[in-house]
């Protein structure tokens, strides 16, 4: 696994990314990242963080010692993600490892985003605030990469702590607030939200549903 730890510190002097700054990213203590690559302590990146750090780097998750990928004619393998993201007032994300994946024809992927597939992600849609847009139960295909300075008008995936949700966000022109709604009227929205306050996690771009 050294080469794994070597590359990751070269991916993240690239970046200009500190070791704490990524740490509390994952939502570990600041030294853990410092304490893998310097000392090899864990010996190996939990599921959740590998996938995390390759989305934020841009890179496959096997550059940091994940599987290697399979040639499947022409398919991407999208991880579903052992989580909810709730659209209602919020789930408990328990776990994030995938516990299944969703073949997708590659062209037709191409075509709905330009983003590498280590960025994305599926995830299940839990509770009724998202209606009449989604239900619960649906499961939406998620892009890590699109947010930070790329946050636009949208619905995306939300952390508060260890609670995911998926809401609706709106830039206020001209200015540092957003807006973060649910479409359905029953629920609340919260104005004037400052974008540092908030944690996104990834825009929606697509959706599935059982009929």
């Amino acid at each position: 696994m050294e080469h794994v730890r070597q590359e990751l510190d070269r991916l993240l002097r690239e970046r200009g990314s500190g070791y704490a700054a990524i740490s509390r990213m994952l939502g570990r203590n600041p030294s853990y990242i410092q304490q893998f690559i310097k000392r090899g302590s864990p010996k190996t990146l939990e599921p959740d963080d590998r996938r995390m750090l390759a989305s934020f780097l841009g890179v496959d998750e096997h550059v940091l010692g994940g599987p290697e990928k399979n040639d499947n004619d022409g398919m991407v393998e999208i991880p579903i993600l052992d989580v909810q993201a709730s659209a209602g007032f919020g789930a408990i994300a328990a776990s994030e490892n995938a516990y299944t994946r969703f073949g997708f024809d590659e062209r037709w992927l191409r075509a709905l985003t330009p983003a590498k597939s280590a960025s994305l992600s599926i995830v299940r849609v839990l509770g009724d605030s998202m209606e009449p847009t989604l239900s619960d139960g649906d499961e939406v295909l998620v892009d890590a990469s699109d947010h930070g300075a790329r946050l636009r008008d949208g619905i995306y995936v939300l952390r508060t702590d260890d609670v995911l949700a998926v809401k609706r966000i709106a830039i206020k022109p001209g200015a540092k607030q957003i807006t973060v709604a649910s479409d359905n009227p029953a629920y609340p929205t919260w104005n004037d939200m400052d974008r540092s306050e908030v944690h996104v996690v990834g825009r929606v771009i697509w959706f599935g549903r059982a009929l």
